[in-house]
């Protein structure tokens, strides 16, 4: 092959391989546990009632220049709620609340991302919680601190969800009057390997 020849040959290899590093998918962020939490506030007879979960798993695949090509998948422990007493600990895992014993985890699975302005998205997917599964969509807002190496982006969001249809609460605690339909479910995620928004 004469000179000429091997830059043409060069310069088809260094376009393909910057084709191909364009159109690569973004690499998985990692979740910092540390910053991060997944909780809930429901309401009894009026009064607001804290939980959290203490043990879940996160996969998160997000572009800031392509959100649509955004995957986010949640896998929650239902066994490690607490609501910080032990007596409704050691109830809301029964069968008419969480029934841990036969659906011991809930899952979410994104099916959309779209962006909504700078640094906010709207994430809407599948959640699935004791063998029912609804469509929700979850309101998501990024900031992010530090620099280079100890950047750290944390989503945070607010969403409702309706217990009864996902049978959370059945039996004489289907009463509305007693427990409230609708439960805020809250998330703080931190992330490392994310870019700068």
């Amino acid at each position: 092959m004469n000179t000429s020849g091997l830059k043409r040959a060069l310069a088809l290899s260094a376009s393909a391989a910057a084709l191909h590093l364009g159109t690569a998918p973004a690499a998985a962020q990692q979740v910092v546990p540390a910053g991060s939490e997944i909780s809930f506030t429901s309401r009894q007879m009026g009064v607001p009632v804290d939980g959290q979960f203490r043990r879940w798993n996160a996969t998160i695949q997000f572009d800031l220049k392509k959100p649509e090509a955004g995957k986010v998948g949640f896998s929650i422990d239902m066994g490690s709620v607490t609501l910080g007493a032990a007596d409704t600990d050691a109830e809301v895992v029964k069968p008419d609340w969480f029934h841990t014993a036969k659906f011991p985890q809930a899952q979410f699975q994104s099916s959309a991302i779209k962006a909504t302005g700078k640094g906010r998205y709207e994430v809407t997917g599948q959640l699935s919680i004791k063998g029912a599964t609804q469509a929700v969509t979850v309101p998501v807002t990024l900031t992010q601190t530090g620099s280079g190496n100890n950047l750290r982006t944390t989503a945070t969001g607010v969403f409702p969800i309706k217990r009864l249809a996902f049978k959370i609460g059945d039996g004489a605690w289907g009463d509305t009057s007693m427990v409230a339909d609708e439960v805020q479910v809250r998330f703080k995620i931190q992330l490392s390997g994310m870019a700068p928004l």
